[in-house]
């Protein structure tokens, strides 16, 4: 039996949230805001944090600076039960990412730092772990600039040992959608986009016509519609799955949210159905705390979630 169910090589940084601020940011201003919340970032780190505590074997690579930000993101991943063993801890001028939040009612800027995110390498990688695993995750493809050109090659390796794949590319800052994403395609299991990142993907702004030019591309495709739920798409099958009615408190990282309770059933060989009612509602337990992870490190609230739902 291999050491992981899931394995996962990508960003670590944390988040800082802002809560309460002005509708228009009006420059030369010092706006106010009434809340803030420092917590684990990263797509990549959020799926593994919640993956892991649901319950399956995580594996971590990922780059950080010796910097107290890297200290505390790799603190809250490992509380998790993640294997992060494999986490470099690099010092020099380049220190570990941030992304600030600023957070209004209906919607959100995201302000990034990439430091250590844009500069994990192929080096930065130990295969033989990575290959240790059942599947391999991979997320915020357009961040990992230094790594992009060989995500190719990294997961027909992967492939080539056994793994399944899943990628979630998560925005491009650049808006250009390019970078090889279509022939990358060809070495994935499950693509795991949303709305409008199927679209961007797809090169249209018609929601079916992406699903159906995407499904071409992979053997499953899964579009997350947020409040709608989601969407997959299996050769000539459809599949649709409602989202859970709650009350969101705050919707970061409610995505990868979803990616990890997808994959936490994928993993095991359960049904289409099965997989997206977990994805739905790990989904919808992340919005019930600020920040992507909030909800799922609260023990007692987590469980008490999932069994009401």
């Amino acid at each position: 039996m291999p050491r992981f169910d899931v394995t996962i090589a990508g960003e670590l940084n944390l988040d800082l949230i802002l809560y309460g601020l002005p509708e228009r940011l009006e420059p030369e201003r010092e706006l106010l805001a009434d809340r803030t919340m420092l917590t684990l970032g990263s797509s990549s780190a959020i799926v593994a944090h919640n993956l892991s505590a649901l319950g399956s074997r995580v594996g971590f690579q990922s780059r950080i600076g010796d910097d107290p930000l890297g200290r505390i993101s790799l603190e809250r991943l490992q509380e998790s039960g993640v294997d992060v063993s494999k986490v470099r801890v690099v010092p020099g001028a380049t220190t570990t990412g941030l992304t600030v939040i600023l957070h209004h009612e209906q919607w959100r800027n995201i302000l990034t730092y990439a430091g250590t995110i844009a500069e994990l390498t192929w080096d930065d990688l130990d295969l033989e772990y990575l290959a240790d695993s059942r599947h391999f995750h991979f997320s915020s493809y357009y961040l990992q600039k230094s790594l992009r050109p060989q995500v190719a090659e990294l997961f027909r390796y992967l492939k080539s040992k056994g793994l399944t794949i899943s990628l979630d590319t998560n925005d491009d800052p650049e808006d250009r959608w390019e970078g090889g994403l279509h022939q990358l395609l060809r070495h994935v299991d499950v693509f795991l986009p949303n709305a409008r990142e199927a679209c961007k993907a797809a090169g249209t702004e018609n929601l079916d016509e992406a699903i159906d030019r995407l499904s071409e591309m992979v053997p499953l495709l899964v579009v997350k519609l947020g409040r709608k739920g989601a969407v997959a798409r299996k050769g000539t099958e459809r599949f649709t799955a409602e989202a859970k009615e709650i009350v969101p408190v705050d919707t970061v990282g409610a995505g990868d949210s979803f990616d990890a309770g997808f994959l936490h059933e994928y993993v095991r060989g359960s049904d289409l159905a099965t997989c997206l009612a977990s994805g739905n509602r790990a989904g919808a337990l992340s919005t019930m705390r600020p920040g992507g992870t909030e909800a799922f490190r609260d023990s007692a609230h987590r469980e008490r979630f999932l069994r009401e739902h």
